[in-house]
């Protein structure tokens, strides 16, 4: 049989007009790697067909719902590789299951979905079925967070002895007393619990603080401490987290979407015996390291000191800027390098298949359900 060198895809969600599921078929455009052949863009019909046809699509693979799609892809001879989940967090579910079953690869964006239990259920029915399924935790993508696992996982700045990082925004800061009257358009679904789940702040953009610290270190959550402020709303606005993690080092998340001034500032720190590695996701293509007795370093994205995945993935010249679709774009590039790889029956080096999994997605779920818990409790420590 002949090697593929292309992928089909398909999405469920990203309308015209939805900001990531632009971002994502931007991502994965860049790549050009795989063609967007059908899709179920939108509940509402009318948006629907004009997103499919916008793009191109057949008006048979344009469809009314995600079963149908799952279905009928499933059933045609060049049907979708794999399919990109970007809806709203309370139908992550229930759409990766349908295309699991379905025996098609999933690209989901995060939380993976609202319980342990479902979280549990879908890794282990891609586990049984043996597909590829990515969960997108955006800052992973970043080569320079990639460069700084590699110089920790190098030993350059010793063993670890305390992580500090935060995740601050300030577009909520309207909903702050309640009441009717919304920020965005966005925040009406963020801020309700039947679609959001048991956590807004959290869920959203704690999470990345998380996964993005884990991939770094290796470090997972094995207890949590924390407190999460609502202001009068159904879900919170703000958390401040302590962590113990499973070699008995700490560390403090806070995250907020009411902090005036703070646009998207995810900045994390990842202190050592020997030294510190801090960056800053407003300032991506640069990495601040200081190793004991020295001066303080800048690497740059780009540059001939920069090795390892990060210089693998450089996407363009150094003093040109790469940002949050590029970032989406490497998170791909290692997604589709495995369905492709499976589809040729072949097998990559471990390091191309960069990318955070459903077992990420998991561990993501169990956060969530941890910090909230242990506020319900008044901040008492949490098993995550």
């Amino acid at each position: 049989m002949e090697k593929r060198s292309r992928l089909r895809y398909g999405m469920v969600g990203g309308s015209l007009g939805a900001f990531i599921g632009g971002v994502h078929r931007r991502a994965i455009a860049l790549e050009e790697t795989a063609d967007l052949v059908a899709g179920c863009f939108s509940s509402q019909n009318e948006k629907n067909q004009k997103t499919g046809q916008f793009y191109g699509i057949g008006q048979d693979r344009i469809y009314k719902n995600y079963q149908e799609m799952a279905q009928k892809e499933k059933e045609r001879e060049d049907g979708i590789d794999f399919v990109c989940i970007v809806t709203p967090n309370a139908t992550h579910y229930e759409i990766a299951k349908a295309f699991l079953e379905a025996g098609i690869h999933v690209a989901c964006e995060k939380p993976l979905c609202f319980t342990v239990e479902e979280g549990q259920e879908l890794e282990q029915i891609a586990k049984e079925k043996k597909l590829c399924f990515a969960v997108t935790y955006t800052y992973t993508g970043y080569g320079m967070v990639k460069f700084a696992k590699e110089l920790i996982e190098k030993g350059e700045i010793g063993q670890i002895v305390n992580v500090n990082a935060e995740y601050l925004q300030d577009w909520l800061i309207d909903e702050i007393g309640g009441g009717d009257q919304t920020t965005t358009k966005m925040s009406v679904w963020r801020t309700d619990p039947e679609k959001s789940g048991i956590s807004n702040c959290v869920g959203d953009i704690g999470t990345h603080i998380e996964d993005t610290v884990a991939y770094m270190t290796g470090l997972h959550p094995k207890k949590v401490a924390a407190v999460l402020d609502c202001y009068g709303m159904d879900l919170d606005l703000n958390a401040n987290i302590l962590v113990e993690y499973e070699n008995g080092v700490h560390g403090v998340y806070s995250c907020s979407q009411v902090c005036a001034g703070h646009l998207n500032g995810l900045v994390i720190r990842i202190f050592g015996s020997e030294g510190s590695i801090e960056w800053v996701q407003e300032d991506p293509n640069y990495l601040k390291v200081t190793r004991k007795g020295q001066p303080t370093q800048i690497y740059n994205r780009g540059t001939g000191c920069i090795t390892g995945m990060a210089a693998k993935l450089n996407h363009i010249p150094s003093g040109h800027p790469e940002g949050l679709t590029y970032a989406f774009a490497n998170i791909y590039h290692a997604f589709m390098q495995e369905v492709l790889d499976q589809i040729n029956g072949e097998t990559g080096d471990g390091q191309d298949y960069d990318y955070q999994d459903v077992s990420d997605g998991v561990m993501g779920v169990k956060f969530i359900h941890a910090v909230v818990e242990s506020s319900q409790k008044g901040a008492a420590w949490v098993e995550v």
